[in-house]
């Protein structure tokens, strides 16, 4: 009597004595492991849509209960709800960029913007935000924007943005305030402050570091500086 499941065979490498069953859930894991976190990023990405567009189909459902009960509870049905409120929500994000690409709703901005600047806690929030997102947008003055920095320990590089540079008051030697993102959020890190001269450029783009950092390093280009250029005449 054979139990074909207790047979082994070699291992993709060559070595023998895994059994099929662990070879061919190991397999199955890697297989569905990338589109479980795809669907994880999405659920939550929708999620938040949802949550933002849910109040306005709510006080809809309530409104068209008297007319139309039916209809009501299509409005009231999760999945149903999620949808709308996911296109009522892009569908207001687009109607804000269109408005925001027009003098007309520039200036409306801008009034919105210097009501916002009374409130402190709010100004300071709001304003710091939309200051990093530009200065992040815009080319820098001089260097490269995405840059490598020990951290945390010098042996270890991480991915990290300038975005300003200063001086020491005691020395004058120019220092850079360097954004490192978390992975895979990249709206959470650190911030550092290291010598300019310790700092190692790229020829990455914004665009290709944060890629980088939204998918752990796994959309990365094949080369990266790691080490710091010797300076001419070394």
């Amino acid at each position: 009597m054979h139990d074909d499941n207790l047979k082994t065979a070699p291992a993709p490498g060559g070595e023998p004595g895994k059994p099929h069953f662990v070879r061919y859930v190991l397999i199955g894991f890697f297989t569905v492991a990338p589109l479980w976190v795809t669907w994880l990023v999405f659920d939550l990405l929708l999620g938040i849509l949802a949550d933002v567009g849910a109040p306005v189909l709510r006080a809809a459902a309530g409104l068209v209960a008297p007319a139309s009960s039916t209809m009501s509870s299509w409005l009231m049905d999760s999945f149903f709800q999620k949808l709308l409120a996911v296109l009522l929500t892009l569908g207001a994000l687009y109607g804000i960029g269109l408005l925001a690409s027009v003098v007309l709703g520039r200036k409306l901005i801008a009034v919105m913007e210097a009501q916002l600047t009374r409130l402190p806690l709010v100004q300071t929030i709001y304003g710091g935000t939309k200051r990093f997102l530009h200065t992040l947008r815009k080319p820098p003055n001089s260097g490269q924007r995405v840059v490598l920095i020990s951290f945390p320990t010098p042996e270890m590089k991480a991915v990290g943005f300038v975005t300003k540079v200063m001086h020491d008051a005691a020395t004058g030697q120019e220092l850079a305030a360097v954004y490192v993102p978390t992975s895979p959020n990249p709206t959470s890190g650190y911030i550092e402050i290291v010598p300019l001269a310790d700092v190692i450029p790229t020829d990455w783009t914004v665009e290709q570091a944060m890629s980088f950092v939204v998918t752990g390093g796994a959309n990365a280009p094949d080369r990266v500086a790691f080490t710091r250029a010797p300076a001419s005449g070394d």
